[in-house]
């Protein structure tokens, strides 16, 4: 699968863009997780400030069905448009962080698994 090798591609280059920039407090750094055997992808911060432990999901995306499943966006910026811009089909976009009974609504694809006639088509 052509495309699914590039939706892997597409997702840890925006990620590691992500990382990239500064974190404002001392003591905290962005790290990517790539877990590229069950299709997870994440952007953390990690670290400690006013003696307090952080950990926390910056973005988390998933691989799922050969779709491409944004489960949290913890920024101010619209993650699925950026990925579509870098090339991945919006249909091919799942919004994890809605609620399943909305994503219809939006610009973006449904789970293959809740497309009943057109199945057939999230594996090409």
């Amino acid at each position: 699968m052509d495309s699914l090798k590039n939706y892997r591609q597409i997702v840890k280059q925006l990620l590691a863009e992500y990382s990239e920039i500064p974190v404002v407090d001392k003591g905290i750094q962005n790290a990517t997780l790539f877990d590229v055997e069950s299709d997870r992808y994440m952007l953390i911060n990690i670290g400690w400030f006013n003696e307090q432990r952080i950990h926390h999901c910056v973005i988390h995306i998933d691989i799922i069905d050969g779709q491409v499943w944004i489960q949290a966006n913890n920024t101010d910026r619209l993650i699925a448009e950026e990925l579509v811009a870098a090339g991945i089909p919006a249909k091919s976009i799942v919004l994890g962080l809605q609620p399943p009974d909305v994503r219809s609504y939006t610009a973006y694809g449904v789970p293959c698994r809740e497309m009943a006639t057109a199945a057939q088509e999230c594996y090409k």
